[in-house]
């Protein structure tokens, strides 16, 4: 059976003011279906949705239409649709009367009574959707759209499991961790490489003044195109091709990629399977991100690297980063090679088939890993900096633990401090002016009636929600820190407190003020505002 055209632009519009005025948006399908069944489509599961659309509502016959992947009558359809241009653009299809009502299921009503009892020949004919159409929330509130393959939504009907090599999914759990780790500041130019179904093209069209999204997946393009075009974004500049090889010479203020990150022996499916042996294809491209990113430039990726023998997976991440570039690289997740190679052959719904190739596929897997001495397979998120500097500062950290979304802040923050650390030494944090980062809050622990606790813990109420154990010279200065007094003047007060030789803690105390400033807690502050 061939592949469907994919729907054309044109009527995007008047598509959208439908939607809208259905209220088919996130907030409309709260309401309808109600918390659990909204999560339930979240995990690919149908039936609570399917529940709670029994009516003949314009919004009920959109969820099934779009979300559940059920015929409608056509009736249904064009009290929620601007029928005619959905057909002839090919957003929908129109099913026989066998076929359609087969499909439709438990849809309650009937063409007839939605026209007002005409019995007219709409009766027998139901309309069947091309694609997945699910409603997003932009992060001002915006009413988007993202448009994907049938099933490959999150919530859709079936998820991405068993799909083709080409399957172009919608939004999920990786892209909105992406989105939400940009930097979101206003710039000329912005590259979404392997753009896929569009999302991060979508929030980059936001403050951006041109997008350019790149795809290996020409079918991937035309769903970019949709996505923009139906949640009223401006159309970006898309581009077929691998990696960098569309905008080769061009250099650009963001660049954004949730690539096909996934360490396989193969590649069976596009949208997730890079190609290229073992992790070189998430090296390469953070490596070539160099010379793609303009000055004072950020660029964000997920990535999927190995743990190898006899290797530090820290230096590996090292290595890639390019010259002239500042990184943060975060390890949120590591999985052994039989817990990775099962994640994955799940993804593709190899375990539903015949065993022998399931087990045959999960060898080949293996056989992969050993080859390449690989461990184990870490996961997390990758950002640079176009600084210039000599000397990078480059941060590998391992975090695993819950943070706050959206993180762009955070990491614009962590650059603009690690600039502050290079440019002072010892003796000019000693007469520096800090600040208690506001989110920051002071923990004693210890037992129940203790004179004094046994440790105190400083612990950040957002973004990272780090937290760190500080000793007792550490928790006096924090706790003093107002921006002030500088910290060599609190520190000599500190001194004359304990009893202890001021000369002797202004010498050993500026590493710990590095420390606290490279992770959020004290925030430099300038003098004159003391």
């Amino acid at each position: 059976m061939s592949t469907p055209s994919l729907p054309a632009p044109d009527n995007s519009p008047r598509l959208r003011e439908a939607l809208l005025a259905a209220d088919f948006t996130v907030d409309g399908l709260l309401d309808l279906l109600g918390a659990p069944a909204y999560a339930a489509l979240a995990r690919s599961e149908t039936v609570p949705a399917l529940r709670a659309t029994r009516g003949d509502s314009p919004l009920e016959t959109l969820v099934r239409l779009f979300l559940l992947q059920r015929a409608v009558p056509a009736g249904r359809a064009r009290a929620a649709l601007p029928l005619a241009e959905c057909l002839a653009d090919g957003w929908v299809v129109e099913n026989s009367g066998a076929d359609g009502g087969a499909a439709a299921g438990a849809t309650a009503g009937t063409a007839a009574s939605t026209e007002g009892g005409t019995g007219s020949d709409e009766d027998d004919v139901f309309v069947r959707a091309i694609v997945d159409v699910r409603p997003y929330g932009g992060p001002e509130g915006e009413d988007w759209f993202i448009v994907s393959d049938l099933g490959c939504s999150v919530g859709g009907a079936s998820g991405a499991t068993g799909h083709g090599e080409g399957v172009v999914l919608g939004v999920g759990g990786a892209s909105t961790t992406l989105a939400g780790l940009t930097v979101r500041r206003p710039v000329a130019r912005a590259l979404d490489v392997g753009t896929g179904s569009g999302i991060q093209a979508l929030h980059a069209a936001r403050h951006a003044t041109a997008v350019t999204a790149t795809d290996l997946n020409p079918r991937a393009l035309e769903f970019a195109r949709l996505t923009l075009a139906l949640s009223g974004a401006p159309a970006a500049d898309l581009r077929e091709g691998s990696l960098f090889e569309p905008v080769d010479g061009e250099t650009y203020d963001l660049i954004v990629s949730n690539p096909p990150f996934v360490i396989s022996p193969g590649a069976r499916l596009t949208y997730r399977d890079g190609g290229m042996g073992g992790d070189d294809l998430c090296r390469t491209l953070v490596q070539e991100t160099g010379d793609r990113l303009a000055d004072g430039g950020y660029a964000h990726f997920l990535a999927n690297w190995q743990h190898v023998e006899g290797e530090e997976w820290q230096d590996r991440l090292r290595s890639w980063v390019p010259r002239g570039c500042d990184a943060w690289i975060v390890q949120r997740e590591v999985q052994d090679v039989t817990q990775y190679a099962e994640l994955w052959l799940r993804d593709s719904g190899d375990h539903r088939e015949d065993p022998e190739a399931y087990e045959s596929r999960y060898e080949a897997w293996l056989d992969e890993f050993e080859a390449r001495k690989t461990k184990a397979v870490g996961f997390g998120w990758i950002t640079l900096r176009k600084s210039g500097y000599e000397l990078p500062s480059v941060v590998v950290e391992e975090w695993p633990h819950p943070v706050e979304q959206p993180l762009g802040e955070t990491v614009l923050a962590h650059f603009e401090r690690q600039d502050y650390l290079r440019t002072h030494d010892d003796a000019a944090l000693l007469t520096a002016h800090f600040a208690l980062a506001p989110e920051v809050v002071q923990e004693q622990v210890g037992l129940p009636g203790a004179e004094d606790p046994e440790h105190v813990v400083l612990r950040q109420n957002r973004g990272m929600r780090r937290a760190t154990k500080v000793d007792t010279v550490a928790a006096g200065f924090t706790g003093v820190c107002d921006g002030s007094l500088s910290a060599g003047r609190i520190l000599d007060a500190i001194a004359q407190l304990m009893g202890e030789d001021p000369v002797l803690l202004r010498d050993r105390t500026p590493q710990a003020i590095r420390s606290l400033v490279e992770e959020g807690f004290l925030l430099p502050v300038a003098a004159s505002a003391a």
